[in-house]
Order: C-alpha cells, then structure tokens, then sequence
C-alpha cells in the first residue's frame, strides 16, 4: 500500500538546476532556467536531454508554492504569507526569500552565506511537453521540451551532490523514455521489412 507522501508525490518532477545566494536579509536566485539543457540520463545507446520552454509558466498554478530543503521537511518559506516571491523573466524561474521567520531559515540563511548550499530546484507537474529525436552511429539522443506546468509545489535549497528525489525522478522518467523509443525502434523495424516483403511479393508476381 502507497503510504500518503507517495501518493501525493505522483506526477511530481524535481529538478535541481539552478544557484542562489544571499542578498541583505534575503536569498535570492533561479530555481530553473529556460532553454538550457542539462542531461537527465546517459549510457552508451541514449543519452536524453531536458529544457524548461521561456512560455512554460505562463498558465502554472503558483498559488501556495513553499521552499523547502532538498524537497521535504520544514518549510523556509511561502508565497500565501508573503516570505516567499516568485516571478519569470528572460532567464528563468527567480526567487527571493526572507528566512528570518523562523530560526531554522536563520541557519540556512547562514549556510547560503558560507557557501556550504548554494543550489536550487523546484517540485512541479508537467502539463505538456514536445520531443525531439536524433539517431546517429546507433546512439540516440531525445530532447524533451517542457511546454506547459499545470502546478508548482515548491522551490528548494538542495545539497551536493543532487538529492534523491531529483535522481529517482530523472531515472524513472529516462527509463519510461527510453522505452517508448525502444517500442518506436521496433515498430519502425517491422515496416521496413513489411516495406521489404510486400516489394519482393511485387518483383516475384511480375
């Protein structure tokens, strides 16, 4: 049985992608960045590639969206009390936070101004998204385009190296990619030789 933190999870992506650092009385920075693509996974046959489109935001749900750390645990911050601001501009999703709420954000806001974390992600469902193939000398590389988010969770402070959450979620959703390319492969496999078959049945009749 699916405890209640799995079933709440379902659909969510994390990404760590981008830096912060502290500013004053604040921490400020990009929990993604648009058009940059990072690799989600690679082995000697595939290697797939993820990017958030600038227009991605542009329908998401932000409501109540809090900052955690490595996605799980306290929260630091949120939007409905006004800690936490969230807006889009050229470059990608930014942030800014007031952790002196609380005296566990006074800790991380210390830990940000050492230096010791200075990464972000953000937790997110994925409303639409486009895919792009290309086979060459029997590798294959996908480039997935993530179009639309329907619901931002959070957004993250995460440690070094990428938390667990991040790997779990790239790795499954490398392994649910590749195996949809590796269905195409086949079926692609099976018309050439259909194609193949049908013109020597032709060549034959003549």
């Amino acid at each position: 049985m699916k405890t209640v933190d799995q079933r709440l999870n379902e659909g969510r992506s994390y990404r760590n992608l981008a830096s912060f650092e502290r500013r004053d009385k604040l921490v400020e920075g990009y929990a993604t960045t648009f058009d940059d693509p990072y690799v989600l996974w690679s082995d000697e046959e595939y290697t797939i590639r993820e990017q958030v489109d600038p227009h991605a935001f542009d329908e998401c749900d932000m409501s109540d969206v809090i900052m955690q750390y490595d996605h799980q645990g306290r929260v630091f911050a949120r939007t409905s009390n006004g800690t936490l601001t969230l807006r889009t501009d050229d470059r990608g999703l930014h942030i800014e936070a007031d952790l002196n709420g609380t005296e566990i954000g006074r800790q991380l806001l210390e830990e940000i101004a050492g230096g010791y974390t200075n990464k972000m992600s953000f937790g997110f469902r994925v409303e639409e998204d486009k895919r792009e193939t290309v086979e060459e000398e029997g590798h294959t590389t996908i480039l997935r385009t993530i179009t639309k988010i329907s619901k931002l969770y959070d957004v993250s402070a995460v440690s070094l190296p990428a938390n667990d959450a991040t790997s779990i979620s790239a790795r499954a959703f490398g392994e649910g990619v590749i195996a949809e390319a590796v269905e195409e492969r086949h079926a692609r496999e099976l018309r050439e030789r259909q194609k193949k078959a049908i013109k020597i049945l032709l060549e034959v009749q003549k």
